[in-house]
């Protein structure tokens, strides 16, 4: 029984949607720093002559995009587990304090999905002999080990790939031609993030072309309108 179990959870492993938590918080931190990064690098070389300011403020955006990201992720995740956690504790009481009301709120659950009133009602009262706050958390409230919060991995994940991200522009404005530098990371970050793409919609199962379009699109908006600002400022620095 027990390695049929594990040869299940293996199995199951295999699923993309096990991957949601991870994926999602590296894609939004890689392309955070690559977009951010760029944009920033793109508008303060559209505004002087000199490498110096560019680099300077492309570091400076690195860091402090890369803390920001890792902090927000772990304040806005570690929300949503107060969030659960609190609704777990209010889970128990009432297990606790009306379990037959629970048990038909169970069942109902069960026959909503398509079970058969006297199915829904067995399969209610077999969970709740097993493990009632369980199936109370999963059916109930919808948390499991897949959707539950993870603050700190979100965090970590986050502020990393924010940093490789970032760093890929910045090394562009380190060794690049100063003269057709706007145009150096314009290019090169569009191709950092159909790389990121293609990346994310391997590793999730979904298609590739979609992400790379929807990825390539909002970073030449973003970077467009970053260096659209700075020329109609027309700012000198340096």
């Amino acid at each position: 029984m027990t390695e049929k179990t594990v040869e299940l959870d293996d199995y199951l492993k295999h699923h993309y949607v096990h991957r949601s938590n991870w994926l999602r918080a590296a894609v939004l931190g890689a392309n955070d720093g690559i977009l951010s990064t760029a944009s920033i690098a793109i508008g303060v070389a559209a505004a002087t002559d000199l490498r110096d300011p560019v680099i300077l403020a492309t570091l400076a955006g690195l860091v402090a995009g890369a803390l920001s990201m890792a902090a927000g992720e772990y304040v806005s995740v570690s929300s949503q587990t107060d969030v659960e956690n609190a609704d777990i504790e209010r889970e128990k009481i009432e297990l606790k304090e009306m379990p037959e009301l629970e048990l038909q709120l169970l069942a109902k659950i069960y026959e909503k999905r398509g079970l058969k009133k006297a199915t829904a009602l067995t399969v209610a009262k077999e969970l709740t002999e097993h493990d009632a706050l369980g199936a109370h958390i999963r059916d109930e409230l919808g948390i499991n080990e897949i959707s539950q919060a993870k603050p700190i991995q979100a965090a970590l994940t986050s502020g990393a790939a924010f940093t490789v991200g970032g760093l890929l522009p910045f090394f562009v404005t380190l060794f690049l031609p100063l003269k057709s530098l706007e145009y150096s990371l314009y290019v090169s970050a569009l191709f950092f993030l159909i790389i990121l793409g293609a990346f994310a919609a391997k590793a999730g199962g979904s298609s590739i072309s979609k992400a790379v379009i929807r990825i390539t699109f909002w970073g030449t908006v973003a970077m467009g309108i970053t260096a659209l600002v700075s020329h109609l400022f027309n700012l000198n620095i340096g």
